[in-house]
């Protein structure tokens, strides 16, 4: 039976860097999954779930919210159990744990060229809003170095 659950960093870390090497594989040293992980787990806000069947980790959901919105990030269902559902009730969980904050509106990114996980998104009511996503990288807090050596 599948779980969803906060995440345990005794025994979710290491399931969950194979998972999204596998989902989303990662060529920027911002998007290091050891990284991602590290720093999550240090705000400490209690929105980051993993989907569990057994012992094995088969899907993630991390949220963030600042008081204005709500934001989703690191959606990731195994290959073998997408399509399942699964990635629908990762994602009402971090809904719902959003709106348990008081947050009002919930927004994520993903690559235009996504067409599948758009479509995913939109059946979930989720729409594309006319803006221009912008960002930086503050190359100061992203270690020059693969972390994953260092654990």
């Amino acid at each position: 039976m599948t779980e969803i659950r906060e995440y345990k960093d005794s025994t979710d870390r290491m399931q969950i860097i194979e998972l999204w090497r596998t989902v989303f594989g990662y060529e920027t040293a911002h998007n290091e999954p050891t990284l991602t992980i590290a720093k999550k787990i240090a705000n400490r806000d209690g929105l980051f779930f993993v989907a569990t069947e057994g012992t094995g980790v088969i899907g993630t959901v991390m949220a963030g919210y600042d008081g204005h919105r709500g934001w989703l990030y690191a959606v990731a269902v195994h290959p073998e159990r997408q399509r399942s559902g699964l990635g629908r009730r990762l994602v009402q969980t971090a809904e719902a744990a959003l709106i348990a904050a008081g947050c009002m509106k919930v927004n994520l990114q993903l690559l235009a060229s996504n067409e599948a996980t758009a479509a995913f998104y939109k059946s979930l009511g989720y729409v594309i809003e006319p803006r221009v996503s912008m960002g930086r990288i503050l190359h100061v807090n992203v270690p020059p170095t693969n972390l994953a050596s260092q654990l």
